[in-house]
């Protein structure tokens, strides 16, 4: 009996949790939450007083600068006031609107803070004439001298969760927003202190008539914790981590503060991989506009979707997002926050999203990655991707647009002419010859294809493009534009055993021609034998004076272009060509600033001269000649006879690629035609590639090319069968420069000596001296 007793006391003491047990275990528990709170206190407030998101690079096209005597057109101002999201109204009295009639504008610009200096905005008058803008003045009738449009944002640098945002602060945000973001989401935001019982209440009561989950008892200040520290995950731990975290949030800082943080860490939709993060890009992304030039409905629009941004995406779902924008609106009125005016006004309303695609920002990914390229050089990805800096660029969003319409139309126009050519690609890239800035750059038929950038990274053979890269090295060499080429047939034994046999491309040889002939016809077996009696090493020291940086193999096919480069190395080429033998490494970057706009780097013009004056003299001369009356004539059906251009056709063995380069004295352009899989086109370089330029260079304000005359040039005249010295009444005589002391010492028959030749028919034809210089 006493030993049953003993065993029910024991068993009745381990069946009980002793008092100082309990208190231990409450102890401990409590210790435990309040270290978990302390460390919760010290994640919050470490992330939200520091760097609280990473801000992704903005990479800006240059500004368009209006002066009077610009050749801008009304159609190209609107090309560029559409790409800053401008809005087309009757009368333009607010920020970011534009007015029109048939030769003039009014505009209401937005200001922007500049490197240099601050433009402001204001309200400026535009009168257009035939030539282009004629004069500038502001409201008031005040004379501009210059003044400065802001830059079209077109793209960023983004951190590896690809969200995209553009900081905005309280006060930028409209008030309209702030009033539908808090009576639609949390109508006690100013009230509670992280949490809202009412808030909780209501949406248990609205979840239970509704027989499921409706709505959410969440305040603003939960939702920024869930985004801004959690995940969106519908999980016990989840709820009940984000509740005290809110709490701490407002106990260390103001509801304007907070406000703050959610406007710009709000989740808003998808573009692709790219995330639509905070207010300020949401107003870009889905009106083109700066969030506060955004009207009442917009903004209810904006308000509505943080509840659900694919379920009430304007562009997939426009039925179901005006309903959830006019609830929105509805709420407003109701609070009395709008009257029924507006709210009437606001409900009729269109959506306003503007169609995807037509946004420049993104639209430019081949350029985009040409900035990236270069950036690269001097920054860190960690820095591009995180910093919010401001790369302003040379992109011309005018000439890219029409560099992207000449590409596709001509792409689509052959293979609409030609049966069985119906995967054809093409790239392009335009640059300023006088700065060797890059002004557009086209990767793929699709402009805004994100992928294969064919116009850096493409290296096809470049056919006779490289012809000016032998003949300048002839002309170095001694050579003149008059001498001699044997253009009869040429083979080459190889060390392979097998032997090279140039043809020319109708498959004729013309025994001699003079050296000007063969770049203008573009004669391979002249060219060939040309280019082995140089040797191969000069002509590749040449291409790298050029500018080009691949390593070159000396083949003979080299002469012949069968070594591949890429457009843009193309381009640096030929702007070598252009800029009168200055090297100009082509550029796309023009200033970095940091976030508040102070310059960490700017990318200046450089230049190095690399081919002596009068070399490059001649061979100009000569690629103009391509153009008035060689293998790119039909240039001049298009332009006018007055504008001189230079340039060279390119086709790759069998035909395989389309190239022409040429430029102007302001628009140097590359094109390049070809197909993926390599197979031969039913066209040439002036068949395919050469449309496309043409078309490009026929929609811009073209500069006449005009090189300056070398001193110890001079302009002869000499028979074009035997290049002998002539004289301009003779038969088959034409005008050529030579560089003292080169010039032919052997006289046609009709030749007439210095004292005979000063008449008046001689200076009659003075005018054709006049012309090529």
């Amino acid at each position: 009996m006493k030993r049953r007793s003993r065993s029910t006391s024991r068993k009745n003491h381990r069946g009980f949790i002793s008092k100082s047990s309990l208190f231990k275990i409450l102890f401990t528990l409590l210790v435990l939450m309040g270290l978990l709170l302390l460390f919760l206190d010290v994640q919050i407030r470490h992330q939200f007083e520091g760097k609280r998101w990473a801000v992704p690079a903005k990479v800006f096209a240059r500004p368009l600068e209006l002066y009077a005597g610009s050749p801008l057109s009304l159609k190209d101002l609107k090309i560029e006031l559409r790409g800053l999201g401008y809005q087309f109204v009757s009368k333009a009295s607010q920020p970011g609107q534009a007015a029109f009639s048939s030769s003039r504008a009014i505009i209401a610009t937005r200001g922007f803070n500049f490197t240099d200096g601050n433009e402001p905005a204001r309200r400026l008058v535009l009168d257009f004439n035939s030539q282009g803008l004629s004069t500038i003045s502001d409201y008031q009738g005040n004379e501009l001298a210059l003044v400065r449009l802001e830059p079209v944002l077109i793209g960023g640098i983004y951190p590896l969760n690809n969200e995209d945002r553009d900081l905005i602060q309280l006060e930028d945000a409209p008030s309209a927003l702030i009033d539908a973001l808090i009576a639609i989401e949390d109508r006690d935001f100013y009230y509670h202190h992280g949490i809202s019982p009412k808030g909780i209440a209501r949406a248990m009561v609205a979840n239970i008539k509704a027989g499921g989950f409706v709505q959410g008892g969440s305040t603003l200040t939960q939702q920024l914790i869930k985004n801004f520290y959690l995940t969106s995950d519908r999980t016990l731990i989840r709820k009940l981590l984000e509740m005290p975290m809110a709490m701490l949030l407002e106990l260390h800082y103001s509801k304007d503060e907070i406000l703050e943080a959610y406007l710009n860490e709000v989740y808003l939709g998808q573009d692709g991989a790219r995330a639509i993060h905070g207010f300020g890009l949401g107003a870009h992304y889905f009106f083109a506009q700066p969030i506060q030039e955004l009207k009442l409905h917009q903004v209810a629009l904006l308000a509505g979707m943080v509840k659900g941004p694919s379920y009430y995406d304007p562009r997939r779902h426009p039925q179901r997002a005006k309903q959830r924008r006019d609830l929105v609106l509805r709420v407003l009125r109701d609070q009395g926050e709008i009257t029924q005016e507006q709210y009437q006004q606001a409900t009729t309303a269109d959506l306003d999203v503007v169609k995807k695609g037509t946004l420049l920002k993104e639209a430019y990914p081949a350029f985009l990655d040409l900035v990236k390229r270069q950036l690269r050089r001097h920054y860190r990805d960690e820095d591009l991707s995180s910093e919010g800096l401001r790369v302003f660029t040379s992109l011309d969003p005018i000439v890219q647009k029409e560099a992207e319409l000449a590409l596709t139309q001509t792409i689509a126009q052959l293979e609409q002419g030609y049966q069985g050519v119906n995967k054809l690609q093409g790239s392009m890239v335009v640059t300023d010859p006088q700065t060797g800035e890059v002004l557009s750059v086209i990767g793929d038929r699709n402009t805004r294809y994100k992928g294969f950038n064919r116009a850096l990274d493409a290296r096809r053979p470049i056919g006779s493009l490289v012809k000016p890269a032998v003949y300048l090295t002839a002309l170095e060499q001694g050579y003149t534009l008059s001498s001699h080429l044997d253009d009869s047939p040429y083979s080459l034994p190889q060390p392979n055993g097998q032997t090279w046999k140039p043809q020319n491309f109708d498959k004729q040889s013309h025994n001699n021609v003079t050296l000007i002939e063969g770049l203008t016809q573009s004669y391979n077996i002249s060219t060939a034998r040309l280019g082995m009696e140089l040797g191969l090493d000069k002509v590749i020291d040449t291409m790298i004076r050029l500018g080009v940086r691949r390593d070159l193999d000396p083949y003979p096919s080299l002469l012949l272009g069968a070594q591949g480069l890429s457009p843009l190395e193309v381009a640096t080429m030929y702007q070598t060509i252009a800029a009168n033998g200055f090297q100009m490494p082509a550029r796309a970057i023009r200033t970095v600033t940091d976030s508040n706009g102070n310059a960490l780097s700017s990318y200046p013009f450089q230049l190095k001269q690399t081919v002596a004056a009068e070399d490059i003299y001649l061979l100009q001369t000569a690629m103009q000649e391509v153009a008035r009356s060689g293998t790119a004539a039909s240039i001049y059906r298009s332009l006018p006879g007055s504008i001189r251009v230079a340039g060279k056709t390119g086709t790759s063995d069998d035909q395989r690629d389309s190239w022409f380069a040429g430029f102007s004295n302001n628009r140097l352009a590359v094109v390049w035609l070809g197909q993926d899989d390599n197979s031969p086109l039913p066209f040439t370089g002036s068949g395919g590639a050469l449309r496309a330029w043409t078309q490009f260079m026929a929609s811009q304000p073209l500069e006449s090319f005009h090189a300056p005359t070398p001193e110890n040039i001079e302009w002869l005249w000499v028979n074009e069968d035997n290049g002998y010295l002539s004289a301009a009444q003779c038969e088959d005589a034409r005008q050529l420069p030579f560089i003292r002391g080169t010039a032919p010492q052997q006289t046609a028959e009709c030749y007439l000596k210095a004292d005979e030749q000063d008449d008046p028919v001689s200076r009659s034809i003075d005018w054709i001296k006049d012309w090529f210089r």
